[in-house]
């Protein structure tokens, strides 16, 4: 997502930058941002952005939330327990996580260790078409921020399958 509202993502559309972009703004005013206690979502931020010389909304973001980490009312901070390499026992489904990309991994485990289980939010990674409805029944909620981006990338993927449903609340 921060890549997109980089504009680093060449094949997404304007309308999904700019959601992206005005769901990092708003949230950055006012929301609260989940990561985990060894700040392994940071360290993946930090590797695809810039936060030291922003460039681009993402970036500024990812600058504002390494600022606000230790900050309790803007950064909720949850241990998750990493059992092997990018495996967690806090991953809502074990049965599904081999199926996970290994760097995903995190983001589910984070949502479903707080407390609240915010949702995962979602720009243009199609293969969370696959994964979200075992997650839902987890109590952890995937918000598809741009499902016409999503439903393009995954028909390309996958051309012979059809894409499948979003979650009711996407």
């Amino acid at each position: 997502m921060l890549l997109i509202a980089n504009g680093s993502h060449q094949d997404v559309s304007p309308s999904c930058r700019a959601e992206c972009i005005t769901r990092l703004l708003a949230h950055q005013k006012s929301g609260v941002v989940v990561i985990d206690d060894a700040f392994r979502i940071l360290k993946e931020y930090q590797h695809k952005t810039k936060p030291n010389q922003p460039k681009g909304v993402g970036d500024a973001f990812l600058k504002w939330l390494l600022q606000n980490a230790a900050n309790g009312k803007r950064v909720h901070r949850v241990a998750i327990t990493e059992t092997a390499s990018d495996e967690f026992a806090e991953f809502p489904d074990p049965a599904l996580q081999p199926q996970f990309d290994a760097p995903d991994r995190k983001f589910a485990a984070v949502a479903n260790a707080h407390p609240d289980k915010p949702p995962v939010w979602q720009g243009a990674d199609c293969k969370w078409l696959n994964w979200w409805p075992q997650l839902d029944a987890q109590g952890v909620k995937v918000e598809f921020l741009c499902p016409a981006d999503v439903s393009r990338f995954y028909a390309a993927k996958f051309p012979a399958h059809s894409v499948p449903d979003f979650p009711p609340h996407a």
